[in-house]
């Protein structure tokens, strides 16, 4: 029950981390520029909506390797 339970969480991990990974920007614009911000509006760097994909990016990594971890750790 436990590693059905695991199982089912890391694949809705890892889809939500490619969705974050896939909205962050590249060389150009971005997520901000699709949501109706103006390039390089920010002089200091990033905007808060990027701040925040960020940290849901690295929270998403960390239960994704935790999810990783324990599964690896369960099924041998």
């Amino acid at each position: 029950m436990l590693n059905t339970i695991l199982v089912v969480s890391h694949v809705g991990v890892s889809l939500v981390l490619i969705l974050l990974v896939l909205l962050h920007a590249g060389r150009g614009g971005g997520l901000s520029d699709m949501f109706g911000g103006v390039s390089g509006a920010s002089m200091a760097g990033s905007t808060v909506v990027e701040r925040n994909l960020d940290r849901l990016t690295v929270v998403a990594s960390l239960v994704f390797t935790f999810t990783t971890i324990l599964l690896s750790i369960r099924l041998t």
